[in-house]
């Protein structure tokens, strides 16, 4: 299966999926939860944002960073080099968990990872059959890891960049996360100094499918931000979040990085180098 012309898309209509899947696309489920009481597609993986993250807190939200247990946990999932990897969500109610994998995927070196805007209800919509159980037969895959740097950034590297003029701190979280509340483990409250705040769900239409193009771009330029040299770093609690905003502004060609230690990472550090702002 071609994979080129997807290098430069992380996010596919629903229609543009279903031929993707009917070409012999892997399928990842990312809902997460109580899925085997879920319609799914046949044939999808059921596939947890955590499954190549250590499960040490506080770098619960980066990715583990052996190359050949991510390899070989890739290939218990299917993930073959040359096969596009189609990811669905549920955007109304998930935390942008297939764009987290997506940017999982991408920044592992698979070039043909790609999100369904509009998620599982909208590929229902195109007609493509329903299932109540997952693909329980898994072939081996054969991809083998190639990590890249340019989809995201590291604790130390973004500590000494705060001052880079070029760097804009995007916060993906809650209003009231942003201004200082911890209700998901930080262990201290506040953004990081200088970010802006900007909901990943404020992308989002009232049926979960993404913003115009057009509209998300007048957004960020609402801010001030210098879209041709600006690069944009996103964060939120876990990477989560941030990973799906990510993906969002890659698939708009734009400079983006997850920083997926976010404040999980960050609030556990010293405070007088790892400053917060409320």
């Amino acid at each position: 299966m071609d994979v080129e012309h997807l290098k430069t898309t992380w996010i596919v209509s629903a229609p543009v999926a279903k031929a993707l899947i009917e070409q012999g696309a892997t399928v990842w489920d990312a809902r997460g939860g109580l899925l085997p009481f879920k319609k799914t597609i046949p044939g999808a993986i059921a596939v947890n944002w955590q499954y190549c993250c250590p499960s040490q807190s506080p770098h619960q939200g980066n990715l583990l960073s052996d190359a050949a247990v991510l390899t070989q946990k890739l290939r218990q999932l299917g993930v073959m080099d040359d096969t596009p990897i189609v990811v669905f969500g549920d955007p109304l109610k998930g935390w942008g968990e297939e764009g987290r994998l997506v940017w999982m995927l991408r920044s592992l070196g698979h070039p043909a990872a790609v999100w369904v805007d509009g998620g599982y209800a909208a590929l229902g919509q195109t007609g493509l059959p329903t299932s109540w159980s997952f693909n329980q037969t898994i072939p081996a895959g054969d991809f083998t890891v190639h990590r890249t740097p340019r989809w995201e950034i590291q604790q130390d590297e973004l500590k000494a960049r705060l001052d880079d003029p070029k760097l804009v701190l995007i916060d993906t979280r809650e209003q009231r996360e942003f201004q200082g509340a911890t209700p998901y483990g930080e262990q201290r409250g506040g953004h990081l100094p200088g970010a802006i705040h900007l909901y990943f769900r404020e992308l989002l239409d009232a049926q979960g499918n993404l913003l115009p193009r057009r509209t998300i771009l007048e957004r960020l330029q609402a801010f001030g931000i210098d879209l041709e040299t600006a690069e944009l770093i996103s964060y939120c609690t876990g990477g989560v979040r941030s990973g799906w905003m990510t993906t969002v502004f890659a698939d708009l060609e734009l400079t983006a990085k997850n920083y997926a230690g976010s404040t999980w990472e960050w609030s556990a550090a010293p405070a007088e180098e790892y400053p917060l702002c409320e």
